[in-house]
């Protein structure tokens, strides 16, 4: 008896050590992909939408997990006894249990403070040349009391050639980049801060940050939000009062890099040049109307040009009315860009996670439906992702992304669906769609071997000034003329030695042609490139 009633006692005391207080996990940690595979387990629910995640939330599905651990295999037994080696710090007292080593970790009764280094570097050759990436920097995160969580952490980058400039159709994350002329030739640096301060409580979170985050289920490149611009600031509201409601909010500070003429000024011979203010407003709300099956809803507005409007602060308002009473009284009014969104996951297939999202720009309710006056404002993305079967270890992932021409894009430049010139959709823009395909094996605890297939294409965006006719932009053709396409088959292994320190090699066949713009000169044509590196710390 004591011995089938002892993980639910584990698991009552180890919550009731629990605290409120937030700290995000980065979204590149290991961890999300444990847990979506145990999700697909039904081992816990999990609504994968929105990341990234805070820790406390994330030891709390560990612990849930841990009921089922004579159900897992060797594999994830031991992945899971790995996590709590980082996530117990929130559970427990130093020295009460195997921690992960950190340069830095003290924790008492009100205090608690985590240090680490961020260092790495990745060298990647092919027939066109090679590139060398290096960073470094550090990283801390604590708490103070019950209810006040903060992270910091400074990243500085160096890089031979650049390789996710905006106007490149990759999948890695960008950066603001600086020119700099040596003896060895061009270099490009760029460092990237972030930082956050929350208060929470069990059923809700509000913060201020500067972080990478992301809405929309996906496994490769989001369409509502992703990953691919650099940081930005932010507040960050949570409400989740009920187990089958949550509500998201952001208010985001963008950069828009248009030059505002009426502030800039010159002062002891220095110029100084002010960007145009850039805001965007976006929520979210999912339901959960059935066990392990969620859906979202929600809008946002990017605005600018006459500051920040706290009307835009509240979390739950449609925001394209709101901008109906500020910027679209008259017929040949100009407003601001404003966007809907939906998500639909489910995990009710033990193994299997289906998703869908779909992001529409331009909001106008009579024209959703119709496919002829609609059919170019949207982003559409299917996918499903198969883990353990029919073998164990394994998983397989099919992933379509649509986006019809126009989408993300406005005919104000400084309200377009970007910042730092980086569309904050999908990595592709507009007028694109992307096949992808991934298969995985997971040999042992920390290691994962992959072989993944793209197929890109691009078609040619339109220039506003020429179809200025149609206000509404619509009835724009679909890839009607390929300007850009990518055929890239990759191998890769990966290893977390320890926690957040990983070995990678990787091999990529590619096959990119068209528009050169669109990619670095090292990855054009067909190529055949080797690469590999170490990194610890995000």
């Amino acid at each position: 008896m004591f011995k089938k009633l002892a993980p639910l006692i584990i698991t009552i005391l180890a919550y009731t050590s629990i605290h409120s207080q937030v700290v995000m996990q980065p979204i590149t940690s290991s961890v999300y992909e444990f847990l979506d595979e145990m999700a697909q387990m039904k081992y816990i629910e999990l609504n994968s939408a929105i990341k990234p995640y805070s820790r406390i939330f994330i030891v709390k599905k560990l612990i849930e997990i841990e009921k089922n651990k004579v159900e897992l295999n060797k594999r994830q037994g031991k992945e899971l006894e790995f996590y709590f080696k980082d996530f117990n710090k929130e559970l427990k007292a130093k020295g009460d249990f195997e921690k992960r080593k950190d340069v830095f970790f003290y924790k008492d009764s009100l205090f608690t403070l985590t240090v680490n280094p961020i260092i790495g570097v990745e060298y990647g050759t092919n027939s066109s040349g090679n590139y060398l990436h290096r960073w470094n920097g550090g990283e801390f995160y604590g708490y103070v009391g019950d209810h006040l969580g903060f992270s910091g952490s400074l990243r500085d980058n160096g890089i031979s050639e650049i390789l996710t400039a905006p106007e490149y159709l990759t999948y890695d994350q960008g950066g603001n980049f600086k020119i700099n002329q040596g003896q060895t030739g061009a270099r490009s640096d760029y460092s990237e801060a972030l930082g956050a301060v929350y208060y929470s409580t069990d059923w809700m979170r509000l913060g201020f940050a500067k972080n990478n985050f992301t809405w929309g289920d996906n496994y490769h490149g989001a369409n509502i939000r992703s990953n691919k611009a650099p940081s930005v600031g932010y507040i960050d509201f949570n409400l989740a009062p009920v187990k089958w409601f949550e509500l998201n909010y952001t208010h985001s500070w963008l950069v828009s890099e248009i030059l505002d003429s009426n502030r800039m000024f010159v002062y002891n011979n220095q110029k100084r040049e002010i960007f145009v203010n850039k805001n965007r407003a976006a929520n979210m709300f999912t339901f959960k109307p059935l066990k392990n099956f969620y859906f979202s809803i929600g809008n946002s507005i990017v605005y600018a040009d006459d500051g920040i409007k706290p009307v835009y602060l509240i979390p739950f308002m449609f925001y394209k009315s709101v901008d109906h009473t500020y910027n679209s009284a008259g017929s040949n009014a100009l407003g601001q860009n404003s966007q809907m969104f939906l998500n639909i996951s489910s995990r009710q297939i033990k193994h299997v996670h289906l998703y869908a999202s779909l992001f529409i720009d331009e909001i106008s309710i009579g024209k959703v439906f119709d496919s002829k006056k609609s059919s170019n404002i949207a982003s559409g993305k299917l996918g499903v992702r198969v883990d353990n079967f029919p073998v164990k270890n394994t998983y397989f992932l099919v992933e379509y992304t649509r986006t019809n021409p126009w989408t993300y894009r406005h005919q104000i430049e400084s309200t377009t669906y970007a910042s730092n010139n980086y569309n904050l959709g999908h990595y592709l823009g507009e007028n694109a769609q992307e096949i992808y395909l991934e298969a995985g094996l997971k040999l042992f605890r920390g290691f994962k071997a992959t072989l993944a297939y793209t197929l890109a294409k691009k078609g040619s965006e339109h220039n506003y000034e020429l179809i200025r006719g149609n206000a509404n932009v619509t009835g724009l053709p679909f890839l009607k003329t390929v300007v850009w396409e990518n055929q890239t088959v990759e191998g890769a292994i990966k290893y977390e030695v320890i926690n957040d320190g990983f070995v990678f090699a990787r091999v990529r066949l590619s096959k990119i042609d068209g528009d050169v713009n669109y990619t670095p000169t090292i990855f054009r044509g067909t190529q055949t490139t080797i690469s590999g590196g170490i990194n610890f710390g995000f």
